[in-house]
């Protein structure tokens, strides 16, 4: 699965939401960072609410899970820590009769 094209659906669909007036994707560190600039009446927990629907939508029918941390804000520039994760399960048998085999989950 490649993650660059959630990313920039999650990206696109970020700077198309009207409370948002613009977006960027930064790393360090390997770590993606959020830099939303939003509309002065707008509040933190009204942009989290955006970005948890956003990727919900973006993640919609693929096996991911994403976090988002709050990281700082100045005016109305918010940062914020997100990423998307692939699951860490098992997703087929390999034949070595393991204990954690997918075929013994009901």
């Amino acid at each position: 699965m490649n993650l660059d094209i959630i990313w920039s659906c999650f990206l696109e669909q970020l700077a198309n939401d009207q409370a948002i007036l613009s977006v960027k994707k930064q790393n360090y560190s390997g770590i993606p960072f959020l830099y939303i600039e939003i509309k002065e009446e707008e509040d933190r927990f009204f942009l989290e609410k955006i970005i948890k629907t956003k990727s919900a939508y973006v993640m919609k029918g693929k096996r991911l899970h994403s976090e988002t941390i709050f990281v700082r804000y100045e005016a109305n520039l918010y940062v914020y820590r997100h990423r998307f994760y692939v699951p860490q399960e098992k997703m087929f048998c390999c034949g070595n009769i393991c204990t954690d085999c997918i075929r013994l989950k009901k």
